[in-house]
């Protein structure tokens, strides 16, 4: 398989601290991945288990769509790099680290067992976490923001159905290119950066996440969901999105001091979030918080 190569990711809205290109990440005190879609052939399983090799997390986060139990309906793809993964996952429980998992909207059966634990493994809808610098972020998968991005619903249908196709099509065009020693280029990805819906549902989603952090008095927001992803900040608060394995194989690192990072498969820094918040301004009473229950928790 060739070896992805990955260029930092970039947004207008973003207030994220440049890096020096391929720094390193020292200690991990918290990882969160979302987006791994295991049962399906998209599934870059192989990556993130090298990444697990590399970083050893205090805490991690499956922040959402780790299982993709909606395509194994229809067809099941468990090879043994997926297989590797999940023993590997299971094996830093039991040695220790603290695992959450967080089911998405592709595995949204396990929010029935939300408030179990399971091979060390706590099932939880949402939750709240602490960074060494004291910032309080909420962690989830961000489906339960669907409902509040402005977007025709056929759109979103369709643009669904294409993702599938055009990510089958990554996988042909990226043989090909590894027959001639090329890296690893996402197809889906360079096509949603030049999508105006795309762009302008990835914009809504990030500004109901950071409404509902806000209206929870929180400082930030961890999720995944939109497979894209990068910082933002406003109003003093924080956006993160961790990214996804199926195309930009990013997670969401907080290292040693607290501090926030986008991290590609061999555990090196893309980005970084600011360290220094504005404090944050008062939100008008008659905006809604989003519940689980909006999501059909």
């Amino acid at each position: 398989m060739p070896v992805p190569h990955f260029a930092p990711p970039s947004s207008p809205a973003s207030s994220a601290e440049a890096v020096p290109r391929h720094a390193s990440l020292g200690q991990v005190r918290t990882l969160f991945i979302s987006d791994v879609h295991l049962g399906t052939p998209d599934c870059q399983a192989a990556l993130l288990a090298k990444l697990l090799r590399r970083v050893r997390p205090e805490r991690l986060y499956l922040v959402g769509d780790i299982v993709d139990l909606l395509a194994m309906r229809k067809r099941a793809v468990l090879d043994k790099d997926q297989q590797a993964l999940v023993a590997r996952v299971l094996r830093l429980a039991r040695s220790g680290c603290e695992v959450i998992y967080i089911p998405g909207n592709h595995d949204a059966a396990f929010r029935r067992l939300c408030g179990l634990k399971l091979h060390n493994v706590s099932i939880e809808r949402r939750a709240i976490h602490t960074t060494g610098s004291g910032r309080r972020l909420l962690v989830s998968h961000g489906d339960e923001f669907d409902t509040h991005v402005r977007i025709a619903p056929w759109l979103l249908t369709l643009g669904d159905g294409m993702h599938g196709f055009i990510l089958s099509l990554n996988r042909w065009c990226n043989r090909a290119r590894g027959m001639f020693g090329l890296p690893y280029w996402s197809l889906a990805s360079a096509l949603k950066r030049r999508s105006g819906v795309a762009q302008r549902y990835v914009a809504q989603f990030e500004e109901a996440a950071m409404r509902q952090a806000r209206l929870e008095g929180l400082d930030g927001y961890v999720g995944g969901h939109i497979h894209q992803a990068g910082f933002r900040v406003e109003d003093g608060v924080l956006y993160c999105n961790d990214g996804d394995w199926v195309e930009h194989c990013t997670a969401l690192a907080e290292d040693g001091d607290g501090a926030l990072h986008l991290i590609d498969w061999q555990g090196q820094i893309l980005e970084s979030a600011p360290r220094h918040v504005m404090p944050r301004q008062a939100v008008p009473p008659a905006t809604e918080a989003v519940t689980p229950e909006m999501a059909g928790a």
